[in-house]
């Protein structure tokens, strides 16, 4: 259980002011549509998120654990790097695939944004260290989702009330912790 929460929790932190919240913002506002727009998300989150989440669980299989101890660590630390550098949403993201209704246009959109994406990345390194992989997507799915539904019913309105550099140092503070306390082999506190 506490890879699903820990999981939920840095990736709800992690995940205001990204990117992909940000789109969530736009497509809000573009289609006025909540409900399509929030399966879109969970839709494209459970996909890209259990892919990740599976490639996690086979690094794991194939480096050894003194190397993965190393990787991880260093990816947590890079994680608490990442998070404190500010997203910014393309307009090529929001024009992706609008032919295809709210519901397919979130889904693309949503998918191909979160390529690559720090909460992806932290969603690897989560089932990796972990070795919960199913656990670890839920709670990572859970997390986009509590930071992406209230900004679908929102908006920008609630976006600015919600002081961003902190929720950003918080969510870094945890990933840094979490990659010292990996490298520094303290097992018992993750």
């Amino acid at each position: 259980m506490e890879s699903l929460w820990l999981s939920t929790g840095v990736v709800a932190l992690a995940e205001i002011g990204d990117k992909t919240q940000l789109l969530a913002f736009i497509l809000a506002a573009r289609f006025r549509k909540p409900l399509p727009i929030i399966a879109g998300i969970l839709c494209a989150t459970l996909v890209n998120h259990g892919l990740a989440g599976a490639f996690g669980a086979w690094i794991t299989a194939v480096i050894s654990p003194e190397i993965m101890r190393w990787v991880l660590g260093l990816s947590f630390i890079g994680m608490a790097v990442w998070t404190m550098i500010p997203d910014e949403i393309e307009e090529e993201e929001t024009q992706v695939a609008k032919h295809l209704g709210v519901f397919g246009a979130t889904l693309i959109t949503f998918f191909l944004a979160e390529m690559g994406d720090k909460t992806q990345i932290a969603t690897v390194a989560l089932a990796a260290h972990y070795g919960a992989p199913l656990m670890v997507v839920i709670g990572t799915t859970l997390g986009m989702l509590i930071a992406d539904v209230p900004a679908v019913f929102v908006g920008n309105k609630f976006a600015a009330k919600i002081p961003m550099k902190l929720v950003h140092s918080i969510a870094a503070a945890i990933f840094a912790i979490m990659g010292l306390l990996t490298l520094l082999k303290v097992e018992q506190y993750l």
